[in-house]
C-alpha cells in the first residue's frame, strides 16, 4: 500500500531548497569578496615593495642607474627550465620553489600556517555551513514526506548533489585550509540549486516500481558521494591549470596575474591532493557500477545492457581510470593530468544533464 504524501511538508521543503539557495549565494558573494580584498591587499603590497629599495638608494644619493638596477635584481626570477618536476612531476627545484614561495599558499594546506587575517572568508565559511543545515532540512523533509529516498528524479538528484557537494567540501575544510576553492565550490551549489528549482522543478511524487527498492539506497548514495568528490577536484583543476600558468610566469620574471592566487598552493600540490581525491572517488565509482549491475539484474534479469546511462556510466569510468593510470605510471602530470580531471566530469555532467533528459532507456527516471 503506497503511503499518502504529506503536502505541507513537502511545502516547507520547498521553502527551505529556496532558502538554502539563498544562503549559498551570499556565501558565495562573501567568498568573492574575500578574493577581491586579497587581491587588491596582494597588490598593494606588491607595489611597497619594489618602492621601498628605490627610497632607500635615493636617501643615499644613489643615482637614477642604480635605482633602475635594484628594481631589475627585485624582478629576477629562475628560469623555467629550473622548472622541475622529478620523475613522476610532483615536485619543483629548491631553487624554483624558494622563488614561488611568496607567491603561492603553503603546500600543505593545514590551519594555522598563514598570519593572514581573512574575515570575509570565515564569514563565508560559516554561512556556507548555515546553508547546508538548511538544504538538510530540506532534503529530509521531503523524503519524509514521500517516505522515501528523496532522490527519484532530476530535482531530487540536483539538490541531494548540491547538498553533497557542499557537505563534502565542508568536511574537508575541518582537515584542510582550503577556503581558497570556496567560490568554486559555492558558485557550483548555487547552479545546481537554480537548476533543479528552474530546470528541473518536479512535485513530490511516488518512486516508479523499479526504484522501489533498497538498492536504491546502496547505487544512488555512493553514485551522489562520488560525484560530490568529483566536483571538488573539478574545482582544484580550474585551479590547477590557472596556477601553473601563474607560476611559469613568475619562475620567467614576468610580473604575475590574478593576485588572488597567492591564496592558492603551489599547482603540484593541486595536483597531488586532487589526484588523492579522485583515487577515492574512484573506488565509489566503481562501486557504484558493481551496484548497478547487481540491481539490474534483480529488476530486469541482466547484469548490462548496454543502455545508454550504463555506457555513460562506464565512459566515466574509463575516463577516470586513465588520469589515474596515466598519473601514476606514465608521469602525465601539471596541465594534462587537469585537464584529462575536466574530461572525466564534464562526462559525469553530460551523463546527468543530457542522457537522463533527452536519451531514452531503462534509467529515464528524470521525472520531466
Amino acid at each position: 500500500m503506497t503511503s499518502e504524501i504529506n503536502t505541507t511538508l513537502a511545502q516547507w521543503s520547498e521553502l527551505f531548497m529556496y532558502l538554502a539557495a539563498i544562503t549559498y549565494t551570499v556565501a558565495f558573494l562573501a567568498f568573492a569578496w574575500d578574493v577581491a580584498a586579497n587581491s587588491r591587499a596582494t597588490l598593494k603590497a606588491e607595489n611597497e615593495a619594489e618602492l621601498e629599495p628605490e627610497k632607500e638608494l635615493v636617501g643615499a644619493g644613489a643615482p637614477a642607474k642604480a635605482r633602475a638596477s635594484v628594481k631589475n635584481i627585485n624582478s629576477v626570477r629562475v628560469s623555467s627550465t629550473e622548472q622541475g618536476t622529478g620523475a613522476r612531476g610532483m615536485g619543483y627545484k629548491k631553487s624554483a620553489e624558494a622563488k614561488l614561495a611568496g607567491h603561492v599558499a603553503d603546500s600543505s594546506m593545514r590551519w594555522g600556517t598563514s598570519t593572514e587575517r581573512r574575515p570575509a572568508a570565515r564569514v563565508a565559511v560559516v554561512v556556507l555551513a548555515i546553508g547546508a543545515v538548511i538544504h538538510l532540512a530540506a532534503v529530509l523533509s521531503r523524503g519524509i514526506a514521500a517516505h522515501r529516498v528523496p532522490w527519484g528524479n532530476m530535482y531530487e538528484f540536483c539538490t541531494t548533489g548540491a547538498l553533497i557537494v557542499t557537505a563534502v567540501y565542508l568536511i574537508t575544510l575541518i582537515f584542510r585550509d582550503v577556503r581558497f576553492v570556496g567560490v568554486l565550490v559555492s558558485g557550483l551549489a548555487v547552479l545546481m540549486m537554480c537548476a533543479a528549482t528552474i530546470g528541473f522543478p518536479t512535485p513530490l511524487g511516488h518512486l516508479k516500481p523499479a526504484l522501489q527498492t533498497y538498492w536504491i539506497w546502496i547505487h544512488v548514495s555512493i553514485a551522489v558521494l562520488a560525484s560530490g568528490i568529483f566536483t571538488i577536484t573539478f574545482a582544484m583543476a580550474i585551479l590547477q591549470l590557472l596556477q601553473t600558468k601563474r607560476e611559469k610566469a613568475i619562475l620567467s620574471g614576468e610580473t604575475p596575474k590574478w593576485n588572488f592566487m597567492r591564496l592558492v598552493p603551489s599547482s603540484q600540490a593541486l595536483e597531488n591532493f586532487s589526484f588523492r581525491l579522485n583515487a577515492v572517488a574512484f573506488v565509489m565509482w566503481t562501486f557504484t557500477i558493481i551496484a548497478g549491475a547487481i540491481w539490474a539484474e534483480k529488476a530486469w534479469g541482466r547484469y548490462w545492457g548496454w543502455d545508454t546511462k550504463e555506457v555513460w556510466s562506464f565512459v566515466i569510468w574509463v575516463v577516470y581510470a586513465a588520469y589515474l593510470h596515466a598519473r601514476a605510471t606514465r608521469g602525465w602530470s601539471g596541465p594534462r593530468s587537469a585537464w584529462l580531471s575536466i574530461a572525466g566530469y564534464c562526462c559525469i555532467l553530460f551523463n546527468f544533464g543530457v542522457v537522463n533528459v533527452f536519451f531514452q532507456g531503462l534509467h529515464s527516471y528524470s521525472g520531466l
